[in-house]
């Protein structure tokens, strides 16, 4: 299986960092955006097992994607005695306040899959992108035949993925002077009931649509369900992105539009981020940024992602 050697090379090497060291961590605060997505369980996973190896205990809010809610978690959580903070912005406004309040108290701060710009923690912790992104909307454009009309799912307007995300597809149309972007419509919550909605609209709207770019797996599976109610499952085809369980079980199966995804290493995030935060605690450096690029992901690999989840 091929796994990002960058993102394990950095969690080997924190790891080492801090063997023996992480008795100064007895507690950790996660906030996330929502659990409902399987994404961001899989993250939690990550933390909640490692931690536990460790000796760790782990304080988990879920801010229902919703920053008000989250922001009120997180000072929560400060009320706690939590000894470090890993966190997930539930959106681009506010997404700073939870940031600066832990550093103010004087918690180191991992951010994870989402920056909250003018406010960094001590270090991000995300997938890259921008060329993963590519790759999908590339491997689209492919399958289509290198032209055909094109819409965009986008996910949480201003989020870091949703921002690298768009830049990446944008550059695969870009290179294809045969593909039409006609579409582009955003969610609030990456979720597949939005994606359903969404894309039975652009479909009244475009009923030549050839491909679909949802920018993760559950607004993919949303517009995937909506092609099929229109009898359209031979003409369009969909990707998604992140790699969530259900997903890979779906193009595990070869067949329906739904073709293709990028996996990233969502548990593995999760470790680094607990390895990060014992790092940081104890006073050692850490790269300001430790990102992985997400594995392309069709019918011919999802099976061994669907038996051992990175």
């Amino acid at each position: 299986m091929k796994l990002t050697k960058v993102l394990m090379a950095a969690t080997a090497s924190l790891a080492l960092l801090s063997l023996g060291a992480h008795a100064e961590v007895k507690k950790i605060g996660l906030a996330v955006p929502n659990l409902q997505a399987d994404f961001f369980n899989q993250i939690k996973l990550g933390v909640e097992n490692y931690s536990k190896e460790k000796g760790i205990e782990v304080i988990v809010v879920d801010a229902k994607n919703d920053t008000a809610t989250q922001v009120s978690q997180v000072q929560d959580l400060l009320t706690q005695g939590i000894d470090a903070f890993i966190y997930i912005p539930a959106g681009a406004a506010a997404a700073a306040v939870p940031t600066r309040l832990a550093r103010e108290a004087g918690i180191p701060v991992i951010n994870v899959d989402r920056f909250p710009e003018g406010e960094p923690g001590d270090t991000f912790i995300g997938g890259e992108g921008v060329n993963s992104s590519y790759q999908v909307c590339s491997e689209i454009i492919k399958r289509a035949g290198g032209a055909g009309k094109m819409v965009i799912i986008h996910g949480q307007k201003g989020t870091t993925p949703e921002v690298d995300r768009t830049e990446g597809c944008m550059k695969a149309i870009g290179e294809n002077t045969g593909v039409e972007l006609v579409d582009q419509q955003w969610t609030e919550r990456w979720s597949a009931d939005e994606g359903f909605a969404i894309a039975q609209n652009m479909l009244t709207a475009h009923p030549d649509v050839t491909m679909i770019f949802g920018q993760a797996d559950g607004i993919a599976m949303g517009a995937a369900k909506a092609v099929d109610v229109a009898n359209l499952s031979d003409k369009v085809i969909i990707g998604g992105y992140d790699g969530d369980g259900s997903a890979l079980e779906y193009l595990a199966k070869c067949e329906g539009p739904f073709v293709v995804t990028a996996t990233q290493s969502t548990r593995r995030m999760g470790v680094l981020a607990v390895d990060s935060a014992i790092a940081v605690a104890n006073g050692e450096k850490v790269d300001e940024k430790q990102v992985s690029e997400a594995v392309l992901t069709t019918c011919d690999n999802a099976a061994e992602f669907v038996a051992n989840h990175p």
